[in-house]
């Protein structure tokens, strides 16, 4: 049996269509969502439904009952009154569940940075939860992707109409990316697999090498206008996350990833491809994501 958190968000929705669409995916798999109206027509055909959220013991005890594979992620929430408060009640219900109910796999979505990143907001809540989960002796894979080339979608509104988007780096720096589909696949992967053993990173760092004004050229040429990069700093971001509704707590971790990721360069050119686990090119998920969002 394999269990799929937030198989309604923008990476578990896509990790249980891969499953549903493998040979031998749909034998055996249980979804936790809050509300299950928002599954869709296949989904709620192929799978048993728990309602209620992850972060609720007894939901996630229910959920877990008999399974051995668990695809876990810590939603965002920007209500949240405190980063590391927030990632520590999704994750203690899942220790417990882990040491009494035998789920023998767990694959998690992380990021890049261990042994790196300081004083990184999210960032570090995330790979706390990681060492967290490890403690226990599960079988354990941390899926680590750069920066996702999914948060320029939220962008998509200003890419029309302004012509420009807004990142938190300098121009002339390598800014290593991801597209979400291929956490997915590689997710659905290893749950489908299993004869993997241990605890270890799973890299995820698509193919290309581009600065923060390389993306914008590609934007540009895959759009057919100009399109420009404004770099923004840690305090405009904080700024901004608070103007649409983050709690101070949430918005201050945002910032203070961004001034991680500035001066800390674990999403820059240090972080070398891994096109194996991550093929989508920047240009290629311009054309096919980003294009159609920004003209829709």
């Amino acid at each position: 049996m394999i269990v799929v958190t937030t198989p309604t968000g923008q990476i578990g929705r896509q990790v249980l269509d891969r499953l549903l669409d493998a040979p031998d995916g749909r034998a055996g798999i249980r979804v936790i969502a809050r509300d299950p109206a928002r599954l869709c027509a296949r989904v709620r055909e192929h799978v048993e439904v728990v309602r209620g959220s992850h972060a609720d013991p007894a939901v996630l005890k229910e959920a877990c009952a008999g399974a051995d594979r668990l695809f876990w992620l810590v939603p965002p929430t920007p209500s949240a009154d405190s980063v590391e408060g927030h990632f520590r009640d999704f994750t203690e219900p899942l220790l417990e569940v882990i040491g009494r109910q035998g789920v023998e796999r767990v694959v998690g979505v992380s990021t890049l940075g261990r042994g790196v990143a300081k004083n990184a907001g999210q960032i570090s809540a995330s790979l706390a939860m990681d060492e967290a989960i490890m403690a226990t002796g599960v079988h354990y894979r941390a899926l680590c992707p750069p920066f996702l080339m999914e948060n320029l979608l939220g962008q998509a509104d200003s890419i029309r109409d302004a012509g420009v988007f807004f990142l938190a780096v300098a121009e002339n720096c390598v800014l290593r990316t991801c597209a979400t589909r291929d956490i997915a696949a590689t997710a659905a992967r290893l749950l489908l697999d299993d004869s993997w053993t241990g605890q270890d990173d799973v890299p995820l760092v698509g193919p290309d090498d581009l600065s923060a004004e390389g993306m914008a050229r590609v934007v540009s040429e895959v759009l057919d206008r100009p399109v420009r990069l404004q770099r923004t700093g840690s305090a405009d971001y904080k700024a901004t996350a608070l103007r649409f509704g983050a709690s101070e707590a949430w918005a201050q971790g945002l910032a203070d990833m961004t001034e991680a990721l500035k001066d800390q360069g674990f999403y820059g050119a240090l972080a070398p491809s891994t096109p194996q686990s991550a093929p989508t090119g920047f240009r290629q998920w311009c054309e096919e994501v980003l294009k159609p969002a920004v003209l829709a």
